[in-house]
């Protein structure tokens, strides 16, 4: 004998009730035997409904061969620099950032509150997110903007697209990356709204932000928000590249103090003894920031590609 239910919808009504039975059984893994007491239809006609959505496409499902990681150097990584959780994929910028993206979405439980950074690199990563990687989620931005750069679309959109993936809100940021002033830096962080997104940053449950390597490519020295004269002295002063604006050396030490005091947004101290603060970067001119990252506590959770991998451990017991 079959299971009673209500009678399933035909009109738009249908459509509505699979997005939220796909919700209900994806998002917050409840199960048929839950979602059926909680719509008053049986078991037979949520799993129906969750075979329809799979169908016409409401529910993707994307099965990622562990093969396919190098879950060797991930394990190693976990074990050297005692961060949470590593993603080590054989190389390419785009497949670590689709691999970043798949992290992030299947974090459990969903954080209801992510910052993020901007970047080509975090762009790409918001390219991969899956649609409906989280439901009602704040993004709030942790680091100051730059000015748009020809070549470089949707950079500054990060956030925004995170936000419009995860059927939640963004929170921007809306100062600029680097002033010219210590003091100015100082007045705008005491302004109400800034201070107000400072506060949610510090706050929130998981951050992901990309690396940035020191060299031409540089956003911050092609947005002019660091003179190529400031570039030449960071070089020579040391330093790798650069966390959230801020300029670390191969320890992962800032190596400017005084351009660190000019920077807006989280601090190297805001990204130590959080719950998942998610680095991602590529390519061998992300090598030594990546290193500083780790050395200095300020990830627990690299998604990084196989040559960046190897090069941290080769080096983990540097002095």
């Amino acid at each position: 004998m079959s299971e009673k239910g209500t009678r399933l919808p035909m009109d738009e009504s249908r459509g509505h009730l699979m997005v939220n039975i796909a919700r209900m059984a994806y998002q917050q893994d409840r199960s048929l035997v839950e979602i059926a007491q909680e719509t008053g239809l049986n078991r037979w006609q949520v799993s129906r409904l969750l075979q329809e959505a799979r169908d016409l496409g409401v529910v993707r499902i994307e099965i990622v061969p562990r093969s396919a990681r190098r879950t060797g150097l991930e394990t190693e990584l976990q074990k050297a620099f005692g961060i949470r959780d590593a993603v080590v994929v054989p190389q390419g910028q785009d497949d670590v950032a689709q691999a970043a993206g798949q992290y992030l979405a299947s974090v459990k439980p969903r954080p209801r509150t992510v910052g993020v950074s901007w970047g080509r690199t975090m762009a790409n990563v918001a390219h991969w997110l899956p649609p409906q990687w989280n439901d009602g989620v704040d993004v709030v931005q942790i680091n100051g903007t730059v000015a748009p750069i020809p070549g470089s679309a949707h950079h500054n959109d990060v956030a925004q697209i995170f936000a419009q993936k995860g059927n939640g809100r963004v929170i921007p940021l809306p100062v600029p990356a680097i002033v010219g002033e210590r003091l100015t830096r100082e007045v705008l962080e005491k302004d109400r709204i800034v201070a107000d997104v400072l506060k949610i940053a510090r706050s929130a449950q998981m951050l992901a932000f990309s690396l940035g390597g020191l060299n031409e490519d540089s956003v911050l020295l092609r947005s002019g928000n660091i003179l190529r004269a400031e570039m030449g002295a960071l070089l020579r002063a040391g330093a790798v590249g650069d966390i959230l604006g801020r300029f670390i050396d191969r320890r992962g030490r800032i190596v400017d103090p005084d351009l660190d005091a000019r920077t807006i947004g989280l601090s190297l101290a805001d990204l130590k003894n959080r719950d998942r603060v998610v680095g991602i970067a590529a390519g061998p001119e992300k090598h030594e920031v990546v290193l500083g990252a780790l050395q200095a506590g300020l990830i627990n959770v690299l998604v990084t590609d196989e040559g960046t991998a190897s090069f941290a451990l080769e080096h983990a017991h540097d002095r």
